[in-house]
């Protein structure tokens, strides 16, 4: 019972990090990414559409993202959801090819998506903690029912902060690499 609770909590503490990992993705840094786009909904016949099944993307070169519409008839569509979006970019249309140039990022763009992206760990880090105590109270439930000793929840609450400290390093780690990134000029 125990360790299914601990494993559960594990398994929900490893999603939080790697919601957190894609949403880094987003993130735009000095160098183009295909994930930049990962965001963009289209207005598509009435529905909103991830940009992704509407064209295919891709980097022919570090400062360049290219994006190939499916139906030429929605290429207007696609370039009004990226001038829409956060990402700051114009877009260049050539038939139902579009182009992105990933402009240079300046020192304060930079400092700003610095800002950011520690923002997003901290989010990551709480909802590493939200899990912990999620577990937690599920222990105590369990002790307060009987079904485990006061010993055997205090060994188990031990392994439950032991993997929250994992997931937690692995989180620290993630944002150290992404603040490098983003820096790197």
């Amino acid at each position: 019972m125990i360790k299914e609770l601990i494993e559960d909590g594990k398994r929900r503490m490893d999603g939080a990090v790697e919601s957190l990992r894609s949403e880094f993705n987003t993130v735009r840094t000095g160098r183009a990414s295909t994930a930049l786009l990962d965001r963009i909904q289209v207005e598509y016949y009435g529905s909103r559409t991830p940009l992704n099944q509407l064209a295919n993307l891709s980097t022919p070169d570090p400062r360049l993202i290219s994006i190939t519409v499916y139906d030429k008839s929605s290429v207007q569509a696609v370039v009004r959801a990226i001038q829409e979006s956060e990402l700051a970019l114009t877009p260049n249309v050539d038939g139902n090819i579009i182009r992105l140039n990933i402009p240079p990022l300046t020192e304060e763009r930079r400092k700003d998506l610095v800002k950011v992206v520690r923002h997003m760990a901290e989010e990551g880090r709480v909802a590493v903690r939200n899990v912990r105590r999620d577990v937690i109270s599920d222990l105590k439930e369990l002790k307060k029912e009987g079904e485990v000793s006061e010993d055997e929840e205090r060994r188990a609450e031990d392994d439950v902060q032991k993997v929250t400290d994992g997931h937690i390093e692995r989180i620290n780690e993630l944002l150290e690499a992404k603040e490098e990134e983003i820096l790197e000029v």
